[in-house]
C-alpha cells in the first residue's frame, strides 16, 4: 500500500501543514508530475487545489521537474536541485529522480493555488509545540 507525507505550503500565511495520504488519496497522486495541479479534496482539503512543487524518495533523493520518465537517473549537474557547487564551475554526477510521482516516493511538496471555504488553520488544529512558541512571542513583546 502506498503512503505519502504531503507538505502543503500556504503562500498567504507562510505556514506549512503535513497531511498523511494513504490508500485512495495516495493513489490519486501516483502518476502525476511535478508542476501538475490537483484537487486536494482527496486529502481532506475540500475546495482546495494544490500545485506539486517537488518530492523525494525514501533515501532522500529529490525529484527534478522536467526530467521525463519514472525512476532514478545519473546526471552531470552544475547546480540547482540535487547539487549545490562549492566552487565556481564545479560539476558533479549525481543521482536524481524523475518528475513522475511513483510508489517509491515518501514526501510530496505542494503549494496551495485555490482556497476552499474553511481556512487551513481551521482544518489543522494547532500542535502543543506551537502554542508554547506563541506564548514566548507574546511575553517578549
Amino acid at each position: 500500500m502506498v503512503e505519502f507525507k504531503v507538505v502543503v505550503s500556504d503562500p498567504k500565511s507562510g505556514r506549512a501543514y503535513n497531511v498523511d495520504a494513504s490508500g485512495g488519496a495516495a493513489g490519486a497522486i501516483v502518476g502525476k508530475r511535478i508542476g501538475d495541479e490537483i484537487d486536494a479534496g482527496t486529502l481532506g482539503l475540500a475546495g482546495y487545489k494544490i500545485l506539486i512543487t517537488g518530492a523525494s524518495d525514501r533515501t532522500g533523493i529529490s525529484a527534478k521537474k522536467g526530467l521525463p520518465g519514472a525512476g532514478r537517473k545519473k546526471l552531470l549537474l552544475a547546480g540547482g536541485i540535487g547539487f549545490h557547487p562549492s566552487m565556481e564551475g564545479e560539476r558533479r554526477r549525481k543521482t536524481i529522480r524523475s518528475s513522475e510521482i511513483t510508489q517509491d516516493f515518501v514526501q510530496i511538496n505542494a503549494q496551495v493555488t485555490a482556497y476552499g471555504e474553511k481556512t487551513l488553520d481551521e482544518l489543522f488544529p494547532k500542535v502543543e509545540g506551537e502554542k508554547k512558541e506563541e506564548k514566548k512571542k507574546k511575553t517578549r513583546k
